[in-house]
């Protein structure tokens, strides 16, 4: 049976360092759950990547906008939303960052990472933001 074990929700500023604002939550929720290291680091790149993202190409780091940040575990499911107030962008042009040319270039790994680093990701990109959901079997 799923039992619901714990929610969580925070606002974050659009600016640099907002992952230092949830990082003490999150390193709690693994000592909660008795969370595994390896499955702990992959949480916590996935979720450093969306809220990057959100900071840096959704909101554009415009301390007008917001980015909000949800958890919810149910079992050992950990299902965690990053939502930022960008203009969005078009998952079918997202590049592979493992192709050669692609390699030495600043940024564009963030989805590549969230996908390959979570036990599954899902998109909703429209007028309001862009909000991606995480979920983790823990």
């Amino acid at each position: 049976m799923n039992e619901f074990k714990y929610k969580y929700k925070q606002e974050l500023p659009s600016e640099r360092n907002a992952i230092k604002k949830i990082e003490p939550f999150l390193f709690e929720l693994k000592d909660k759950l008795t969370i595994k290291d390896e499955t702990f680091y992959n949480l916590l790149i996935a979720v450093s990547e969306a809220v990057n993202n959100a900071v840096l190409h959704g909101n554009q780091l415009d301390l007008d906008k917001k980015i909000l940040f949800e958890v919810q575990v149910i079992g050992r499911t950990i299902t965690i939303n990053v939502s930022d107030e960008g203009e969005g962008f078009d998952l079918e042009k997202i590049e592979d960052p493992r192709e050669p040319e692609n390699l030495l270039k600043a940024s564009g790994r963030g989805v590549f990472l969230i996908n390959e680093l979570s036990d599954g990701a899902e998109y909703k990109i429209d007028n309001s933001g862009v909000s991606v959901q995480m979920f983790f079997h823990v």
